[in-house]
C-alpha cells in the first residue's frame, strides 16, 4: 500500500483542512507531517466552524487512526486548549489520536525567543506568528531539542537545562520577558500529553502500509514558503514539500501514491516577502473581502492577488503533483475579468520559470479570460458549471499540464465538486 500526500502549492491558506476532511471518508489513517500551530486549517459543516493548529483535519471522521508525525513541533499548552475545545464539541480524541515520540516541543522561552529575535531584525523581519516555531525548528537541527518522548522520562531535568540555555540567549539580548502563566499553562500541557498514545509513528504507519491500511499525508502551510525552496528568507522553518512527508513520518520515497496539491483560483499571502502578483487596488480589496481572507490563527489580513502560475509550475514540478484541487473558485463569481500570471518579466528579459529569487522588481505578465459572473455557490455538479468557467479550468490545466480533479465553490464540506476522480 501506498501513502497519499495532500499539501498546499502556494504561500498557504489554500483550504487544505476542508479538503483533508472531504477526503478522509477514503482513508483509513491522516497523518500530519510537518509544522506547528502556526498553521490553522478551517473545517466548516453541519453549520459549525472549527479551526485545527496541530491535530489533523481527519479528526472529524470517527472510525480513522490520526497521527501527529515526528516532523510536526508541539506546544503542549496550544495543543491541550485545542484538543479540549474539539472534546467539548463532541469529538473525541484520546481513542483516535497518537502522537510521535521524535516530535519536537515548543517551549515558553521558544516563543520568547520569536519576539526577540523578530524584534533584533527590526525592518528586515520576516514576519513570523510569534508561537516560537523557527526557535523550535532551530534547537532540533542543532540538536539542543526536547521531544515528546522525553515526557516519559527524567523531564523535570531535561526541561530545566534547555530552559536555562535560552534564558541566557535573551539575557544577551537585553530582551525582557516573563513567563510565569504561559509556564503554567505549559506544565498542564505537558500532563495533559501523557493522557494520549505516544508512539514510535515510523513503526505504525509502515505496520499499517503492510497491512493494506490507506494513509492520506496531511501538510502544513503552502510550498512557497518550503525552507529550501520557497521564496527565502521569508520562508517557515520546515519542508512543507512532498519529500517532507517522507522525512516526516518516516516513509520511504517509493511509498509515496497520488499527489494532491491544493491552490486558490487566486493567490495570498500573509506576513513580509516577495508576492509578484499582488494587487494594491480595489481588485485586491475586493478579493480579501469576498474572499474573507484572515488568517484562522493569526487574523492577519491576507495579501491578495492573481494567480501566479510561474510558481504553481514550479510547486508542481518539485512535489510531483498527480492532482490539482482548486479552492475558492466562487470568490471570482462577480469579476467580469479573471487575470493569470504567465510569465514574469525580469530586468528586460521574458522568463517562465520560477527564480533564484523574486525580490526586486519582478513585473507578471498576465493572460486574461473573461469571468463568469454568476453565482455558483449552490451548483452541486460539474454539469452546472458556465462556460467561462470551464474554460477557465481548461486554460489552467493546459498550462500547469495536471488535472483539476476537485474544485471548491463555498466554505462547507457540500460545497466541493468533484470532476472525473478514479
Amino acid at each position: 500500500m501506498k501513502v497519499d500526500v495532500l499539501l498546499g502549492l502556494q504561500w498557504g491558506d489554500e483550504g487544505k483542512g476542508k479538503v483533508v476532511d472531504v477526503l478522509t471518508p477514503r482513508y483509513d489513517v491522516v497523518a500530519r507531517f510537518q509544522g506547528g500551530p502556526n498553521a490553522g486549517h478551517t473545517l466548516e459543516f453541519e453549520g459549525q466552524k472549527y479551526v485545527l493548529r496541530s491535530i489533523p483535519s481527519g479528526i472529524f471522521q470517527g472510525d480513522k487512526v490520526n497521527i501527529i508525525g515526528n516532523g510536526v513541533v508541539l506546544d503542549p499548552a496550544l495543543f491541550k486548549a485545542e484538543a479540549e475545545a474539539l472534546e467539548a464539541s463532541g469529538h473525541p480524541l484520546k481513542e483516535r489520536l497518537h502522537i510521535s515520540k521524535k516530535a519536537h516541543l515548543i517551549m515558553p522561552t521558544h516563543r520568547v525567543l520569536d519576539a526577540a529575535y523578530e524584534a533584533a531584525k527590526g525592518d528586515a523581519k520576516v514576519g513570523t506568528t510569534g508561537k516560537g516555531i523557527g526557535p523550535t525548528y532551530t534547537d532540533k537541527i542543532s540538536r539542543n531539542g526536547i521531544r515528546v518522548g522525553d515526557i516519559l522520562g527524567d523531564f523535570d531535568t531535561i526541561y530545566a537545562k534547555a530552559k536555562a540555555r535560552h534564558e541566557e540567549i535573551l539575557k544577551s539580548m537585553n530582551f525582557e520577558y516573563d513567563i510565569t502563566e504561559i509556564e503554567k499553562e505549559w506544565m498542564a500541557g505537558i500532563e495533559y500529553l501523557r493522557q494520549f498514545p505516544l508512539v514510535d509513528s515510523e513503526h505504525e504507519i509502515n505496520a499499517l502500509l503492510k497491512d493494506d491500511k490507506s494513509v492520506l499525508c496531511e501538510g502544513a502551510q503552502g510550498t512557497m514558503l518550503d525552507i529550501d525552496f520557497g521564496s527565502y528568507p521569508f520562508v517557515t522553518s520546515s519542508n512543507t514539500v512532498c519529500a517532507g512527508a517522507c522525512s516526516g513520518l518516516g516513509v520511504a520515497p517509493n511509498k509515496i501514491g497520488n499527489v494532491y496539491g491544493i491552490m486558490k483560483a487566486y493567490c495570498t499571502r500573509v506576513g513580509s516577502g516577495p508576492f509578484p502578483t499582488e494587487l494594491f487596488d480595489e481588485t485586491g480589496d475586493k478579493l480579501c473581502t469576498l474572499g474573507h481572507e484572515f488568517g484562522s490563527v493569526t487574523g492577519r489580513k491576507r495579501r491578495c492577488g492573481w494567480i501566479d502560475l510561474v510558481a504553481l509550475k514550479y510547486s508542481i514540478m518539485i512535489n510531483g503533483v498527480t492532482h490539482l484541487i482548486m479552492m475558492k473558485s466562487d470568490v471570482l463569481d462577480t469579476f467580469e475579468t479573471i487575470k493569470a500570471c504567465v510569465a514574469y518579466r525580469i530586468n528586460g528579459v521574458e522568463t517562465e520559470n520560477f527564480p533564484y529569487s523574486i525580490e526586486g522588481e519582478v513585473e507578471p505578465i498576465y493572460a486574461e479570460l473573461p469571468g463568469w459572473q454568476c453565482d455558483m455557490t449552490k451548483m452541486t455538479s460539474e454539469d452546472e458549471f458556465p462556460e467561462e468557467f470551464n474554460n477557465y479550468i481548461s486554460f489552467l490545466e493546459e498550462e500547469l499540464e495536471v488535472p483539476i480533479k476537485i474544485v471548491s465553490v463555498g466554505p462547507d464540506r457540500d460545497q466541493t465538486i468533484e470532476r472525473y476522480m478514479e
